[in-house]
């Protein structure tokens, strides 16, 4: 019997890295018979949710947490990121030489920030691969960041004119770039100035994206002679619930007394958090708006978006932040849950019509497979980006204007819900959004564009020598 070809996948810490490279590497196991081994740098104890996950893996998949390290007090999400994979590379060494003695790996497949591992990879020639988690207009912005670094003396968001690269179908305002390019004194824009450079690196870049999607993008990418081969293998999201059940059910059966397309899901991630005052803006949004909704709420944090990044679930008793009276008002219209929610099962649930989300890639996937129509409010990370690409490219969704302090308004939340909900815009993006989810699920069909490619990469690595 021939040795099972074996695939190392490292993601980066936090769940929003682990489930996609989780969802792919189920693929190559259930598809394509291939054996893959997590190798998960922690910082501290693993979170419940992170334990969870890793337990209920299938056969062919399995894990090792490595060691963890230590960092500072106060060391913002990114730099954490950095140090934790950077700190973990003498781990990661000892696991890849025991893996390469005793099975047939064939790659290294790493996230957005795991460059690093490459240094470690070329010692025991192991081909590495990144899989890049959110869009190829994303990809873009890494190759251009080197140019655009010795090209911009000011900082990004005080540039007069929008950035236009080939392959951006609509120009993006400095402002509008992710959140730890915008201080260029940084020590983190210096390390993702360095990670950008290492994506030259790869032997192969996978994008959770599909051609239909981002037509102009992927073609000026593959196009591209001076960088790795780009393999649009998406969408992939998750298909069950990420290892939380608790409030699940209550979820469900609640959505289950609603009509049809009548609810709006608020959400902002598993990292997202809001100040108290946009906290409470919001509440009373969503009441003024007079529409049914489901909102995951948290507590607030006045100095941090991603407070939550590393860990799920609130800290205290979010319903404590809420407007007096608020919960007993909205009883009959709406439903809050602390923290989480089954989101998979929430989007797909006929009751849905509506997404408020922060414009995460994985969510925004999830939106667009369940053919939900968005409301962006962009919070950290690349998603003012993403947001831009939703509003005026894809015109898949609407955005609530914030105030000039920042603050997004509670007639303006109101105004805005009842635009998607009930209003001819609504309407108009709905019947988008379907359309997306009609070129979704062909992408990933027997014969579509982002199945081809990843079985085309899959029979590379088995037959390279």
């Amino acid at each position: 019997m021939a040795q099972k070809h074996y695939i190392a996948f490292m993601p980066s810490p936090g769940m929003g890295h682990l489930i996609p490279l989780l969802e792919l590497a189920k693929q190559l196991v259930l598809r394509h018979e291939i054996c893959v081994t997590f190798i998960v740098p922690t910082a501290g104890p693993p979170p419940k949710a992170l334990l969870a996950v890793l337990e209920g893996l299938p056969d062919g998949l399995n894990y090792l947490l490595l060691p963890p390290v230590d960092f500072e007090e106060g060391v913002k999400g990114e730099t954490q990121i950095a140090l934790t994979i950077i700190r973990s590379l003498s781990s990661v060494r000892d696991v890849l030489k025991s893996l390469v003695a005793n099975t047939k790996l064939v790659a290294l497949v790493v996230d957005i920030f795991g460059t690093d591992v490459f240094d470690v990879a070329i010692e025991f020639n192991i081909p590495s691969y990144i899989y890049f988690l959110t869009n190829a207009m994303g990809l873009s912005l890494v190759f251009y960041m080197p140019k655009l670094d010795e090209m911009v003396s000011c900082e990004f968001k005080e540039m007069q004119e929008p950035i236009k690269l080939p392959s951006f179908t609509v120009p993006i305002h400095g402002r509008d770039l992710p959140e730890p390019l915008q201080d260029r004194k940084n020590e983190t824009y210096k390390w993702l100035l360095g990670v950008a450079k290492r994506y030259n690196s790869a032997d192969g870049i996978m994008i959770n994206t599909f051609k239909e999607l981002e037509p102009v993008a992927i073609k000026a990418l593959q196009e591209d002679t001076n960088i790795p081969p780009i393999h649009p293998i998406g969408p992939i999201i998750q298909t069950g619930s990420s290892g939380e059940v608790d409030g699940s059910d209550q979820c469900i059966r609640w959505l289950n007394d609603q009509p049809s397309g009548s609810v709006l899901f608020v959400s902002f991630g598993s990292g997202g958090t809001l100040s108290h005052e946009q906290l409470n803006e919001l509440a009373l949004g969503l009441e003024m708006s007079e529409q049914k909704f489901l909102w995951v709420v948290r507590s607030p944090d006045d100095k941090s978006a991603n407070a939550s990044y590393f860990s799920v679930q609130s800290k205290t008793d979010p319903f404590g932040f809420l407007p007096p009276g608020f919960l007993d008002r909205t009883k009959k219209g709406g439903l809050v849950v602390p923290s989480w929610a089954p989101q998979i099962q929430v989007l797909s649930h006929r009751s849905t019509g509506g997404f408020l989300t922060h414009c995460g890639w994985n969510s925004i996937l999830e939106s667009i497979v369940h053919g939900v129509p968005l409301i962006a409010w962009p919070l950290f990370a690349e998603q003012r980006m993403n947001a831009v690409m939703l509003a005026e490219d894809l015109k898949v969704a609407l955005r609530a204007n914030a105030a000039e302090n920042g603050l997004v308004r509670r007639e303006e939340i109101a105004k805005v819900i009842r635009d998607l909900m009930q209003g001819v815009e609504g309407i108009i993006i709905r019947d988008r959004m379907n359309k997306l989810k009609e070129a979704a699920a062909m992408a990933v069909s027997e014969e579509g564009s982002s199945t081809k490619t990843l079985s085309e990469l899959v029979l590379n690595l088995k037959n390279q020598n």
